[in-house]
C-alpha cells in the first residue's frame, strides 16, 4: 500500500492512513512519501546552500522544525511517544543543519531531500505502535539500489529485502520510504521518475504481492480530465499498456516508469482514493477489453518541429542524422510524422531547441510551432477493429489538428494540436466516444 504526500499531509491523515493499513488484518508493506510540502521546503534549504546563505537556509529549518513540533503535538495522545518522536525530529533537523557548515554539492542535496520520508514514515511507525500494532520500519536505503545506469537493481533490492523480512517476521505492519535509495556507488539518491510509486512497484514484484495499491486523493483514473471536461468517470479497468499511455500523456495520478514491474511480474495495480476508501478505484492488470475505448489524456507544453528537404527523397541514413541530434542533446521525441520529402516531430523539453533547430537546418528547412497539446486517446486500437480510429478523427473534424500518431501502439491514437484548442478538443471527444454531453 503506497500513500503519497497529501495522504501524510497532517496529523489527521496520519491516523486515517493507520486505520486504512490495520484494516485488512493481513500483513501489509506501507511505502510512504514525506508530508506534503516537506519535500519542496529540502530543496528550498539546498538552493539556499547551494547560494552559500547558511542564515536563509536556518529560517526554512527552523520554520519546518515548528511544524513538525506541532504535528507531534496532535499525533500522539501520550507523553512517551511525543518524547520519543520529538527525541527524532531534533535529531533530524539537527543533521539539516550541519549542512550548514560544510561544502555543499549534489550529494548533500540528495541527503537533504531524503529525509522527508525517513520522518514522515517515523512518525507513523511511531503512531501505529502507540496503537498497540505489531509493526516494523525498514529502511529504504537497506534495499533500495539502483545499478551504474540509474535503473532499478531488481536482484539486489529482492535479495536484501526478502532478508530483511524474513528477519521481521510475523509483524502486521511492515512500513518504508518511497522515493529515496542508494545508488550502484553507496550513495543516497532517488528514484526520481514516478518516486514513491515506483518504489511500491518494485517492492511489489521483489515480494510477489498480491496486489499493489497506490492511495492518492481521486477515485482512480478518470476517463478524461474533470478539470477541463463535466460529467467524468473514474475507469474502472485498465491494461497496464493503456495505464502507461494516459501516464504518459498527461494523466497526473500515476507515473508511466511505476507500471513497468508490475506489469512484468503479472501482479495487478489498484489505484484508490484516501478520502473515499470504499470507492473501486482501477484496477491495472494484464486484461485487455476488446472492443473499447477507455480514456482521453492530454499534455501540454509541447513543441513541434518539422524539417522539409527535397534531399531526403531516397536518401538513406537521414532519420538517423536527425535522430542523433535529438539525441545529443538528451531530449525524448513523444510524436512522429514522416512524409517523402519531411519529418514532424514533437518534444516536451524545449531547453535545447535552438541547438537542435541549428543543427537541423544542416539537412533541410525548419519549422517550429510552441505552445501545442497533445491529446491521446487509449483503449483497444489494434488495426484490425474497424472504425475505431475513425471515432477519434470524427470527433476531431472541428478541431484543427497539426499531426496524427496511429500504429506505433495497439492502444493509443494521438492528435497535436494548439494548446487554445485543447478544451474544446477534450469535450467533443468526451460527446463523441462516452456520450458526455
Amino acid at each position: 500500500m503506497k500513500f503519497g504526500g497529501t495522504s501524510v499531509g497532517s496529523p489527521e491523515r496520519m491516523k486515517n492512513v493507520a486505520s486504512l493499513v490495520t484494516s485488512s488484518g493481513e500483513p501489509v508493506l506501507v511505502v510512504l512519501s514525506a508530508m506534503s510540502g516537506t519535500t519542496n521546503s529540502l530543496i528550498e534549504i539546498s538552493d539556499y546552500l547551494y547560494r552559500k546563505n547558511p542564515e536563509g537556509a536556518n529560517d526554512v529549518i527552523n520554520r519546518l522544525e515548528k511544524t513538525y513540533m506541532r504535528h507531534v503535538d496532535e499525533l500522539y495522545s501520550t507523553e512517551e511517544w511525543k518524547t520519543e518522536t520529538r527525541n527524532f525530529l531534533h535529531g533530524e533537523f539537527d543533521y539539516l543543519r550541519s549542512f550548514t557548515k560544510d561544502i555543499f554539492t549534489s550529494f548533500e542535496e540528495k541527503s537533504i531531500v531524503a529525509q522527508g520520508e525517513i520522518m514522515s514514515t517515523n512518525m507513523v511507525n511511531n503512531y501505529l505502535k502507540e496503537c498497540g500494532v505489531q509493526t516494523t520500519l525498514l529502511s529504504a536505503l537497506d534495499f533500495m539500489r539502483t545499478d551504474k545506469n540509474a535503473d532499478p537493481d531488481a536482484p539486489y533490492i529482492k535479495d536484501k529485502l526478502t532478508k530483511l523480512l524474513n528477519q521481521e517476521q510475523g509483524r502486521q505492519i511492515y512500513i518504508t520510504q518511497g522515493f529515496i535509495c542508494r545508488n550502484a556507488y553507496g550513495e543516497i539518491d532517488n528514484l526520481q521518475r514516478g518516486g514513491s510509486d515506483y518504489t511500491a512497484s518494485l517492492i511489489g514484484a521483489a515480494i510477489n504481492a498480491e496486489e499493489i495499491q497506490i492511495w492518492t486523493d481521486i477515485d482512480g483514473m478518470h476517463n478524461n480530465d474533470p478539470r477541463i471536461v463535466e460529467k467524468t468517470e473514474a475507469v474502472r479497468q485498465l491494461h497496464f499498456e493503456e495505464a502507461a499511455e494516459l501516464a504518459y500523456f498527461g494523466a497526473k495520478i500515476l507515473h508511466p516508469t511505476c507500471v513497468q514491474p508490475a506489469k512484468f511480474a503479472g501482479i495487478p495495480v489498484r489505484l484508490l482514493n484516501t478520502m473515499d476508501p470504499k470507492a473501486p478505484g482501477t484496477i491495472i492488470n494484464n486484461d485487455i477489453v476488446a472492443g473499447k475505448i477507455k480514456a482521453v489524456a492530454a499534455k501540454d507544453n509541447i513543441t513541434a518541429i518539422k524539417i522539409k528537404s527535397s534531399r531526403m527523397l531516397l536518401a538513406t541514413g537521414f532519420l538517423r542524422k536527425v535522430f542523433e541530434i535529438f539525441e545529443s542533446y538528451q531530449t525524448p521525441i513523444d510524436m512522429i510524422a514522416t512524409s517523402e520529402v519531411g519529418v514532424s516531430m514533437s518534444i516536451d523539453n524545449d531547453s535545447h531547441l535552438g541547438d537542435i533547430v541549428a543543427e537541423l537546418k544542416k539537412y533541410g528547412t525548419v519549422t517550429v510551432d510552441r505552445d501545442m497539446c497533445i491529446i491521446c486517446v487509449v483503449g483497444d486500437l489494434d488495426w484490425s477493429n474497424v472504425g475505431f480510429e475513425t471515432l477519434a478523427t470524427d470527433a476531431m473534424k472541428n478541431i484543427p489538428v497539426r499531426m496524427i500518431s496511429y500504429g506505433g501502439s495497439n492502444y493509443n491514437i494521438s492528435f497535436l494540436v494548439r494548446e487554445s484548442d485543447k478544451k474544446r478538443a477534450l469535450q467533443s471527444l468526451s460527446e463523441t466516444l462516452f456520450g458526455n454531453k
